[in-house]
Parts: C-alpha cells; structure tokens; sequence
C-alpha cells in the first residue's frame, strides 16, 4: 500500500514543476500514470484491487470533472485526480480533491489581498448581483477569463495530498 503512495507522490511532485512552468499538466504524465495505476492495482489485488483503482479513477476524476464545467480548473487537473484515484482509491481522491480546494480558497484569498484588488472584486461582484436580481439584467459576473484570478492549480493539490496523507496514515 506504501507503494501506491509513493509513486503518486512522485507523479504528483512532476505535475507540480510542469504546472509551474507552464500552467499545463501534459497528457503525457497523466494518461500514462492512470493506465499503469489500474494495472498495478490490479496485478497487486486481482479484481478487487482493479474495482478499487477504476471506482478511484471514476471519484476523482467525476468530480473534479465538475469543478471543469464550472471552469475552475483546468483539464489536465480533472485527469490528475483521476490518476490519483486510479493510484489510491476513491477515498483518498476524494479527501484530497475536498483538501485542495480548501487551500486553493486560501491561496487565492491570500493572492487578493496581496494584489489589494479584494474590496474591488467584492464590489463588482455586489455590483452585478445587484444588477442580475433587481433589473435582471443576466450580466455575467466577470467581463472576460483576464478578469478571473489564476494560479497553478498544484500549489493547492500538494498540500491537500499531503493533508490527506496524513489523514488516513495508518
């Protein structure tokens, strides 16, 4: 099980600097890293380990499939916890999808008030809500994707991982 672990960790640990780099993680890591995670999975627990690394796959990547819609993350993203969970199971893709999000909320909250725009963003929002509920208007709440805040997406994940880790260590 410790295996499982570890080569998540370093297949994580590479999508972190490709993400940093180019705000893309490569199809080239992810596909790759999901099939060999349902084989080992399966090579290891016979049917029982594939239901655990394909039911894996479907919870990680189903949900961060939605967070996709709502164009929150990016694809390669989905994909990602999709390997994760390909990697390590349903639960822990879920607990580490739930610990990333909460620490992309403080990462971009501490990025608004670093760039001091947080009272600007907070009208604007009001602005347009105001303007959606009172004139239904349907005005979209931002302009255009230059108006959305954008970091790498794997500062979030490594210490939700992480975080999730040390959840279910033995």
């Amino acid at each position: 099980m410790t295996w499982m672990y570890i080569v998540c960790g370093v297949l994580l640990a590479i999508a972190l600097v490709t993400d940093l780099r180019s705000m893309k993680i490569p199809n080239k890591l992810t596909l790759p890293g999901i099939v060999v995670g349902l084989l080992f999975n399966t090579l290891v627990g016979g049917w029982h380990g594939f239901l655990f690394a394909a039911t894996g796959l479907g919870t990680g990547f189903g949900f961060m499939l939605i967070l996709y819609w709502m164009g929150a993350i990016g694809a390669g993203d989905v994909k990602l916890f999709g390997l994760i969970g390909a990697w390590t199971g349903a639960a822990f893709a879920w607990q580490s999808a739930l610990y990333s999000i909460f620490f992309a909320g403080i990462i971009g909250i501490g990025i608004l008030l670093w760039r001091r725009e947080t009272i600007m963003r907070l009208r604007r929002v009001a602005f347009n809500l105001g303007g959606f509920f009172l004139f239904r208007s349907g005005k979209a709440l931002t302009s255009g994707r230059e108006a959305h805040l954008r970091f790498p997406f794997m500062t979030a994940v490594i210490p939700g991982a992480v975080s999730a880790y040390l959840y279910f260590l033995p």
